[in-house]
């Protein structure tokens, strides 16, 4: 069961990245263009195919996914789904974004995959076997434990209350870790903190599908994933991923 579940999600996660793949740098149809996003018909179609590769093997699961819901969200079963994280550099012909793709059940995550489609990284975490692999092969977070030595991603949403909470963070890291990145996905963010190029993912208010898959990720290749519930907006969190060798537990 287990090993389906994992399977499931690498083959829902390539076949999305295929076609999101196929669509970049192309002409683009756009469902709404806010003041700080961007969202696109490509995201709908993406996670349609993906609930429907799912839905096809596991008809009694639920989805929780960025572009909609399906299914009893009671269920003990739930696949959490970002569809194309990283929207906005998509549409902007910057090749730096993921579909990511998280399974958990009775509210723990079992398995996880990020996909990049422009460079074919495919990591993959699995509670089952405990591992946590890129295309493959073992992944482990970084060994780094000065900040002074560190890189640190730090995300900022664009609410007003975020900005006045992620600033300081981003100029406290700016000031004592070696180099500060804003990149423009949070999955590929904590994937990176998994695979040791990142030393930390720093977010005051995130999505879960944009990490669930990642949060397991970090688990298993040796870090730590501080997450909270945000104190004022529903269904968004607070979160620290890192490798655990510097203290970040503060921000």
């Amino acid at each position: 069961m287990e090993e389906l579940i994992l399977t499931t999600a690498r083959d829902a996660a390539l076949a999305a990245g295929g076609m999101i793949r196929g669509h970049f740098e192309r002409e683009l149809n756009v469902d709404a263009a806010e003041a700080h996003d961007i969202k696109l018909e490509l995201d709908r179609r993406s996670q349609a195919l993906i609930e429907s590769l799912i839905l096809g093997i596991f008809p009694d699961h639920a989805i929780y996914g960025e572009e909609g819901i399906r299914g009893d969200q009671s269920a003990p079963d739930q696949w959490i789904i970002d569809p194309i994280d990283g929207t906005v550099n998509f549409f902007y012909g910057i090749p730096h974004f993921a579909v990511s793709i998280a399974h958990r059940r009775n509210g723990v995550i079992t398995a996880g995959v990020i996909y990049q489609p422009m460079t074919g990284e495919l990591w993959e975490a699995s509670r089952a076997t405990g591992s946590a692999t890129l295309n493959g092969r073992p992944i482990r977070v970084s060994n780094r434990n000065r900040l002074a030595d560190a890189i640190v991603s730090v995300g900022v949403s664009k609410t007003e209350a975020s900005i006045e909470k992620g600033l300081p963070v981003l100029g406290s890291m700016m000031r004592s870790a070696r180099k500060t990145r804003m990149m423009g996905s949070a999955a590929l963010d904590i994937a990176y903190v998994a695979s040791g190029r990142l030393d930390a993912y720093i977010e005051s208010q995130i999505s879960l599908w944009d990490i669930a898959a990642g949060m397991l990720m970090v688990e298993l290749a040796g870090g730590n994933v501080d997450l909270k519930p945000h104190e004022s907006v529903p269904d968004k969190y607070s979160c620290v991923a890192c490798s655990g060798l510097i203290p970040f537990s503060h921000l």
